[in-house]
């Protein structure tokens, strides 16, 4: 809205004096005149009316105000115990509370000196005969050098109170997602205020994205990445993890959130199933951070829970883990690294293509008396045959469990 000429001391001589306590004697009818003005210019009572203000009484009582404050720093009137920035300072700051964009607020301040410069002129000529029309023309620098000086400030608390109330709502929206997380929305009355402050819907459907640690960012711009997708999310960085919650179209469906994110990855990251709603985000939670577990530590990928139920399963146990890797595997695993390594890919290619050593052999590009070879290689350090279904069983979840996971 409108603000005081605040800064700087034009010239308050007897010009000055004169003229603005004849405009002061009409104050209501400069404050209904400015305010038609700024209502008249483009968009400004549609941005007005957008961030809540009341038009009506709240801008017309703002320009009625800081007229008065103008007139009398103007006319070297203003008392020496008021602060002559502080109605400037105090107009930016309500203006950025209500959200009205400050280039809105800028053009109301600068109509505002257009009118004053206007009924200057027209004062000295109508009650003066233009007596004061040549020294109007000697301050005119001055005075609009002290709009200048006005705006700046305006613009400077303006900026200020707009960023502390993005470090208010930053730590509102921290302390919201910290509650979801740890399983405050069981509660009605908190979930359905989480899910106004963050933008998701309070029953679902949501799944949770768990990245890292590892890396100090894992994953580049996950938002956009959604956006982009058409998903909208929520992100968080707790202790050394990178959270997110993001909003499903469809209950049944997290393959878009894996495809959207799995090109921006730095770390591992697990994606849990569709949850129902803001209450069961722990439950998420749980299973994001599962899933994360599942891919092997220094790789990036994005995984989905139920795309690694095996790796799942054996992540929440790494010792009984080992021991099925061990005991699926045997002497293999104490071979030289370069023959366990051939000896793996092999058995892995083979439960592949589903016990066929001709399918195995195409994808290894070998021949299919090599992979026969390398069988029986294997079912001697093992003690293990690929078509028996238990040993199948085990020989399978011994080559998905890593170490290093």
């Amino acid at each position: 809205m409108t603000a005081s000429l605040d800064d700087g001391t034009p010239r308050t001589g007897r010009v000055l004096t004169v003229l603005c306590r004849v405009l002061r004697a009409d104050l209501d009818g400069l404050a209904d005149e400015l305010t038609h003005r700024i209502l008249d210019s483009g968009d400004a009572y549609a941005a007005y009316a957008a961030h809540g203000v009341p038009v009506g009484e709240d801008l017309r009582a703002t320009c009625r105000a800081n007229l008065d404050r103008v007139l009398l720093v103007l006319g070297g009137d203003l008392p020496p115990e008021t602060r002559a920035a502080s109605l400037t300072v105090a107009t930016a700051r309500r203006r950025a509370q209500q959200g009205v964009p400050l280039e809105v607020v800028l053009q109301a301040y600068r109509l505002c000196g257009r009118l004053l410069w206007d009924h200057l002129r027209a004062a000295s000529t109508e009650h003066f005969g233009g007596a004061y029309d040549h020294e109007l023309l000697d301050v005119a620098d001055d005075l609009w050098r002290t709009i200048d000086r006005s705006s700046a400030r305006l613009v400077s608390a303006y900026r200020a109170e707009e960023a502390r109330l993005r470090g208010r709502d930053a730590g509102r929206r921290w302390a919201t997602v910290d509650g979801v997380l740890e399983g405050r929305a069981r509660d009605p009355r908190f979930a359905a205020e989480a899910a106004r402050t963050l933008g998701l819907p309070e029953h679902g459907p949501l799944a949770v994205v768990l990245a890292g640690p590892g890396t100090d960012e894992p994953l580049d711009d996950p938002s956009e990445a959604l956006l982009e997708a058409g998903l909208v999310s929520v992100w968080h960085h707790r202790h050394s993890e990178l959270v997110g919650l993001v909003a499903l179209p469809d209950p049944g469906v997290v393959g878009p959130v894996v495809a959207a994110l799995a090109p921006r990855a730095h770390a591992p990251t697990g994606v849990s199933e569709p949850v129902a709603g803001l209450a069961e985000v722990p439950v998420g939670l749980t299973q994001a951070r599962i899933a994360a577990r599942t891919v092997p530590a220094g790789r990036a990928a994005v995984v989905a829970l139920d795309q690694r139920l095996p790796e799942a399963l054996l992540a929440q146990s790494p010792e009984l883990a080992e021991r099925v890797r061990r005991a699926a595997l045997g002497r293999l695993l104490d071979l030289p690294a370069g023959e366990r390594r051939v000896l793996l890919a092999t058995l892995e290619a083979v439960l592949s293509a589903d016990g066929s050593p001709s399918r195995a052999a195409a994808a290894l590009y070998c021949h299919r008396n090599t992979v026969m070879y390398r069988l029986a290689r294997i079912r001697d350090l093992t003690g293990r045959v690929v078509t028996e279904p238990r040993d199948r069983l085990l020989l399978g979840l011994g080559v998905l469990w890593e170490p290093d996971t």
